[in-house]
Formats: structure tokens, sequence, C-alpha cells
């Protein structure tokens, strides 16, 4: 329905800017674009249904809805303008122009804006799919804390079932489910789902059962309508480094290794360059009135330099405004015990050596705009892990040393993410998987998303 409403307004919409309000579309060539005009909103829609853009599979998380709502749209228009070139018809182009844009933008945000409805609704518990975990307890666990933790997703495990491990009453973690059985007689498994009801059921890692037994598990709860989902052991890797190939009838998951080299490091130096320059420009005004009173405010620099480190272990001097007194590195170590932070960060929210413009910029993010040099110069990216001090590289466990594989960033996933009401567990895994998934597409949405957060001041102090 309200791809049906978008539409219509798009398309009618471009029709009366084309022709004007008052075109008789009974006769001449108003009358084509206006029959043309219903053909095309019924065609675009049974388009978005042909591409799977409604699966509910696909509503309320991830790209992929948006992803399909994008292709339809643009395959429908290219081929339009393909059965135009081919039969010489003169397609009216400012009619084309103003539908297909419109169209796809209020598609866009219309989704957007009922995703925002069914999430709340989901983060009530409603308009999920009941969920059957079937595997090892400690996979069993870690899938359910994560599709918890995950809630927009649509997925609510209900209970579990462990067959072939010892008996036990639920599996712990952080949120327990009850578990139904451990048998590995297909007939009880299949009692279980009736019992609670599930409406898919996730064979997780640790399954001890043969392939036979699943293969048969699989076409009975097809015979149910049940979805089966398939939960490999494979953690914080995105879609894009995933590719399935069928080999002897078995599909074998490839797992690409992440890389950033080439053209990929070319791409993303040249895409830092252009737009740290741009807004160096923009924020020049902002940057000097900045500067003058944080020089009004308190004796000392403007600009405070701290030694970080960058990729592969490269120290840099980092750039920001000053937000604190001269001496606040030498009051460091009185101020531990106050200490709010988590693993090898220090943070306060109500900080002594903090100024007063100090903390008006820091709410604001503004004292990390003279980074924008930092990047321009190469020692830093606009999107990257959190740039570390050397105290905290010293410390740090072999795994998360894979955080210096990339240039640090202004912002992150980190920041879009809570910034300083994350955990340091939280904030290296954030860092960790921009890491293995890097791609510009992802720098984009990161960028548009750390608009939103600084204008929100999250969990900034």
């Amino acid at each position: 329905m309200v791809d049906a409403l978008v539409l219509t307004w798009a398309v009618v919409g471009a029709f009366v800017i084309r022709f004007g309000a008052e075109a008789n579309v009974m006769t001449g060539n108003e009358a084509a674009y206006g029959w043309g005009s219903a053909v095309l909103i019924a065609v675009w829609w049974i388009m978005l249904g042909a591409w799977n853009s409604r699966q509910s599979r696909i509503l309320g998380s991830g790209a992929d809805e948006y992803k399909r709502v994008a292709a339809a749209s643009l395959w429908l228009f290219g081929l339009i303008a393909i059965f135009s070139y081919v039969l010489r018809i003169d397609t009216a182009r400012g009619y084309v122009g103003i539908a297909l844009p419109a169209g796809l933008l209020g598609l866009l945000l219309a989704r957007w804006l009922v995703r925002q409805h069914l999430n709340v609704d989901r983060n009530s518990g409603n308009s999920m799919y009941r969920l059957m975990l079937l595997g090892g307890p400690g996979a069993v666990a870690h899938l359910a804390n994560s599709l918890n933790g995950s809630k927009q997703s649509g997925y609510l495990p209900v209970a579990a079932y462990t067959p072939g491990s010892e008996s036990s009453s639920q599996v712990d973690g952080e949120f327990s489910l009850p578990v139904l059985g451990n048998s590995t007689d297909p007939k009880l498994i299949l009692e279980a789902i009736d019992s609670c009801k599930a409406d898919a059921v996730a064979i997780s890692a640790g399954v001890q059962l043969h392939p036979q037994v699943l293969r048969h598990l699989g076409w009975e709860l097809a015979s149910k309508n049940v979805s089966l989902i398939m939960a490999p052991a494979l953690t914080d890797i995105a879609g894009p480094r995933i590719h399935t190939q069928q080999v002897a009838g078995l599909p074998l998951i490839h797992v690409t290794t992440p890389t950033l080299q080439g053209g990929q490091r070319v791409a993303k130096r040249l895409f830092d360059v252009a737009v740290s320059c741009v807004l160096i420009l923009l924020a020049s005004p902002l940057m000097l009135v900045v500067a003058l009173l944080v020089k009004l405010d308190s004796p000392g620099p403007i600009l405070f330099k701290q030694e970080r480190v960058g990729i592969e272990g490269k120290l840099f001097k980092m750039l920001k405004f000053r937000s604190m007194a001269v001496d606040a590195e030498q009051r460091l170590a009185e101020l531990q015990n106050a200490n709010e932070g988590s693993g090898l960060l220090f943070k306060m929210r109500d900080d002594p050596r903090v100024t007063r413009v100090g903390r008006v910029i820091r709410k604001l993010s503004i004292d990390e705009l003279p980074q924008l040099f930092n990047i321009f110069g190469g020692s830093m990216s606009l999107v990257g892990p959190r740039p570390p001090l050397p105290r905290e590289v010293a410390a740090y466990e072999r795994d998360v040393r894979r955080r210096l594989l990339v240039k640090p960033g202004l912002t992150g996933l980190w920041q879009v993410s809570g910034r300083s009401n994350l955990s340091w567990q939280d904030s290296v895994r954030l860092d960790l998987y921009y890491v293995e998934n890097w791609s510009l597409t992802g720098d984009l949405v990161i960028l548009l998303r750390t608009v939103r957060v600084v204008l929100n001041s999250t969990g900034a102090y």
C-alpha cells in the first residue's frame, strides 16, 4: 500500500509538472502519457514485488531492502530507455527525469519510515519470527545473545534443542533459553518444534546430526511451512565477503580475505583528500572563532598535539583544539581512581581538567576539527578505528593489534555506535569489524550516521 501511494504521487506529480494541471488527458499527446502513467505505476509496483523487495526476511534491518528497491526502479527505467530507443519513441525526458528520482527517493524514504515503525514494534516483542535454535550449547547461547541484542532483525529465540549434548534444562548465557531436548531422533526434534510453535529453525555450529538427518528434517520443515536457517560459526563477517558455491551438492561458503591495497587504497586516499579539503574550507571561519575562544578562555596553546599510533604502528601528532588545562597530562595520575572508562580508556564525565570552552566544544565535537589537517596530510583517514595512545597499544592483545592495519579515523563505527558510552570490548569489536569489512560504501554510510550522532551529542564528554 505504501509503495502504491508513493508511486502514484511520483508519477502523477511528474505528469502534472510536465504537462500542467489543466492538461486534457483524453486527447492528444497528453492522453498517451495519461494512460502510460497508469501503466507505469502498475508495472513499477509489480517490479518491486518481482525483485522480492517486500520479502519479510529482509524487512527491518540491513541494506538489502533498499538495494532491491533501487535495483527494481533502475531496471524499469533502463528498460523504458531501451524500449524507447529501439522503437524510436520520443519519450518526454522531463517527465521521466522527474518521475524516476522522485519515485526512487520517495520509495526509499517511505521504506525507512515503515522500518522505524517496524523496529519499534519488534523492540516490544511483536512482528517477529519465533525461532528454535538447534546446535551445541555454546553455539546456541552465542546465537541467542546476538539475536536478542538485535531485535530489529526480527528473530525471537524462544527455545533450544541440543542434540547429542548432555542433559540440561536451559542454555546458559545472557538470555537463558529452555532446552526442549537433546535426542538425535528427528521425530522428537519435530515434536519440540511444534511444542514451541516456532516459525523458523536455526541450525548452529556443534549440531550432532548426520547430514542425511538434516536433509530429511529440512523436507519435514518445508511441509510444515517452517523456515530453515543455517547459522555458521562466522562472527563479524559482512555479506560482501561471503560467497556460496555449489560443489558436489554441498553449499560451500567462501570467505574472502579483507584487503586494502592497490585501487582500493588509492580510492580511499583520494576520497579523504577531496572531502577533507572541502571541509577545511567550509569550517575555516568556525575554526578561527573557536581558536579565539580557546585563547581567551585559559592560558596555553590553541592546539593540543598528542602522540598517537597510526597505520602499522607508525607514530604521528594528532591535532585537536585544546579543551583542557595545560597541566592535564600531569594531573592524570591523581584522577585514575575516578576513571569511568573501561579497559585501557580513561573517561570521566565531570573531568576537572576540562575548561569552560572545552566542555562546549567537546560536546559538539568541534575540538576534533583540526584533525582534518591530519587527514589531508595522510596520517589519518575520515573513517577508521579510534587513534590509540602508545600506552594503549603497548597493552594490546594480539588480536587487538589488527586495528593498526588501517589508518585511524576522525569518525568510525565506535563513534556512531555510542562513543564514550561503549565498553572497551565493544569498542575493540567494532574497530575490528571495520578492519575486516572495509568498503567505500560503508565509509559513506558511517559519515552520514556521524552527522546525526554529532547533532545529538551522543556519548560526547
